[in-house]
Order: C-alpha cells, then sequence, then structure tokens
C-alpha cells in the first residue's frame, strides 16, 4: 500500500519544482523529503526523479502518481473538514501564504491572536508571490492564500477557489525632501511626466501597474532604479534619487528625507483570502478569515497589531465560505463585494512583493 506522507512529499515536488521548495513548503529538510520520495521509488518500484543539471525533474510516471497524490490529498482534507466541523473548533495545521507586504504588516497579529485564542490550531506561514500563491491553492500545496491585485491587473480565482475581500491598501507617491511636489497635498497623473521613476523589476505587478499608468496619462516613464523590496525603493528616494509609488502596508514609518504625496485618483490594491471550496466549511478557514478583517484596520492604519482577544467559543460552521463574525471581542471589518471569478491565472515566480 503507497504511504501517504510519501505521495504528500511527491505532489509538493511536483507543485513547488524542486525538492527544497517543498520541503520548505511542508515544514521539513530537503534531505527528509529526499528520502520520502527515495522510499516511494523503492514501494512502486519506479524512477521517479532523475537529475537534470543543478535541479530534478518529474519523470513520466511521478507526474501520474503526483496527480493521483491530489486526487488523494483532497479526499483526506474533506474528510478532515468534515470531523473538524463537527467538533466546531479551529484546529489542526493550516498552511498559509502571503506576500511579503502582508506577512510583514499583517500575518504577525494575526497569527498570534490565532495562537491565543485557538490553541488547537497550528497556523504556519509561507511568503510567496500573490499570483503564484493562487495557483499553490487551487493544487493543493497550502490551505490559504493572502493575495492582492491592482485595476489593471485582477486577481482571478480558479475554478474550486473562493475568495473573499480583506481591504484596499491605499499607495502613495514617495518623493524627496525638495522636490516640485513635496509641498502639494495631491497631484494628478497628468502631472507625473519628466521624473526619475525607482520601482520593482519587469514582471512585477507594481511594475506593470506604473508603467501602464503613466503612458495611459501620455508620459512614458523613465525608470532608473530597480529593487525587489519596498525598504530599499524608500532609501532610493530618501537618498533623492528619484520617485517612487508604494503601498501603505508594511511600508513603516518613513525615513527623514521622503516626504508622501497623494495620487489623484489615488492607486488602491485590493487584499483577498483565497481557499480551496473543498475546505470552505472548515473552523479554521473561517475564523482565519474573520481574523484577517479584523486585524485589518488596524494592519491598514499602520496602527499597533490587534491585541489577541480573549479565548471564547467557536460557533459552528455556516454554510457560506466565510461565515459572519461572532458577538465577542474580535470585531469584523466591512468588506467591499466579492468580484467575480476572472480569467487565466498569470504565473509568476515565488518572490517578495
Amino acid at each position: 500500500m503507497l504511504d501517504l506522507q510519501r505521495l504528500r512529499a511527491l505532489h509538493a515536488v511536483s507543485v513547488h519544482g524542486s525538492v527544497g521548495a517543498a520541503a520548505a513548503a511542508l515544514g521539513f529538510t530537503p534531505s527528509a523529503v529526499s528520502q520520502q520520495i527515495a522510499k516511494l521509488e523503492r514501494e512502486t518500484r519506479t524512477v521517479l526523479l532523475e537529475r537534470e543539471g543543478r535541479g530534478v525533474r518529474l519523470t513520466d510516471e511521478a507526474w501520474q502518481l503526483a496527480s493521483a497524490a491530489r486526487e488523494l490529498l483532497a479526499i483526506v482534507e474533506r474528510t478532515e473538514t468534515r470531523l473538524e466541523e463537527r467538533r466546531g473548533v479551529p484546529a489542526g495545521r493550516l498552511t498559509v501564504a502571503a506576500f511579503s507586504s502582508a506577512a510583514r504588516g499583517l500575518l504577525p497579529g494575526v497569527l498570534a491572536d490565532l495562537a491565543a485564542r485557538h490553541p488547537a490550531l497550528d497556523a504556519r506561514l509561507t511568503e510567496v508571490d500573490p499570483h503564484l500563491s493562487v495557483d499553490l491553492v487551487a493544487k493543493g500545496a497550502v490551505d490559504l492564500v493572502v493575495a492582492h491585485d491592482w485595476d489593471i491587473a485582477p486577481l482571478p480565482a480558479p475554478a474550486g477557489v473562493e475568495q473573499a475581500v480583506i481591504g484596499d491598501d491605499l499607495c502613495d507617491l514617495l518623493v524627496p525632501e525638495g522636490h516640485r511636489f513635496a509641498g502639494r497635498a495631491a497631484v494628478r497623473r497628468a502631472e507625473l511626466g519628466g521624473e526619475r521613476w525607482i520601482c520593482q523589476p519587469p514582471g512585477r505587478v507594481c511594475h506593470d501597474w506604473l508603467l501602464r499608468t503613466l503612458r495611459g496619462a501620455g508620459h512614458e516613464p523613465d525608470v532608473v532604479h530597480q529593487a525587489e523590496e519596498n525598504p530599499t525603493l524608500v532609501a532610493l528616494v530618501a537618498a533623492g534619487l528619484g520617485v517612487a509609488l508604494i503601498p501603505r502596508l508594511g511600508r513603516g514609518p518613513l525615513p527623514a528625507g521622503v516626504v508622501e504625496v497623494a495620487l489623484d485618483p489615488m492607486p488602491v490594491r485590493r487584499l483577498y483570502a483565497l481557499w480551496r471550496t473543498g475546505a470552505a466549511r472548515r473552523p479554521a478557514i473561517a475564523e482565519t478569515v474573520r481574523t484577517l478583517k479584523a486585524h485589518w484596520p488596524a494592519a491598514a492604519a499602520h496602527a499597533d497589531p490587534v491585541p489577541p482577544a480573549p479565548a471564547d467559543p467557536v460557533p459552528s460552521a455556516h454554510t457560506g465560505p466565510v461565515p459572519p463574525a461572532p458577538a465577542g471581542p474580535v470585531p469584523s471589518a466591512p468588506a467591499a463585494p466579492v468580484p467575480s471569478a476572472r480569467t487565466a491565472l498569470v504565473s509568476a515566480r515565488a518572490q517578495a512583493d
């Protein structure tokens, strides 16, 4: 009989593309994952991984087995969901994937709150690019995702994945002190021509948004510096090397020499929680989504994290994917309507946002 944990390891490699990435997602060492797959090879008398350069690739037989593993793991998930739902208490392991500024500015308080109120719940965080994370939750590699989209790049919800709005993250124009916009209350997009821009590299949503927005206003952007992390972008602005558009979530206090100016109209990115339809009734999913919404106002306003609330009884699971917040110490923030699922998934490599 095939061992489920070994199948889980093979499935993780098929989803994440390498033994190391699979190990990180599963919370094991690469050596442990390799051993699991080696045992599965002996168990099936089949070669499953072959060396390719510095990495590995799955054989045709491995892909077939990984597909079967995905089906088996989905059955296990549905069974565990029904059992947890009967108990009515968030419990078990919950894997969460989030983009970097959400992992920095929102998730620490959320995870601490969940740990304080639900000790039987083992929530674990992985930092992943927002568009890649949607594919991971669809394939069963993670349980819940926090992702975002922009008006020019709507976030698709694949078949079998549900989503709920967490909140809207505002984006400001950052300029050096002494800049022509530094004393302004707001700047129109039509005025942005001729600036030296600092932004993330091509292929990132923020980079694409900047180019399309400026070109739509009749300006060809002059991108002079590129960096992955928002703190690096802010440091470059502080040095007087250009201007940047940076979201507020996880940005932290601005250093001396940087001035925040509103852009009219103000760019907004919307944050979502996404999970598989088969797990929608799981109390751990419903409670995590409620807690994300409860913590969002403080995270969006750069306030201190919401302190963990006293433990209180968890109501039984509702039929909808995100039950309403219970009357208790953790209030729920109003959410915008959930947009309908949209077209094809934008694939991107797993990096910080």
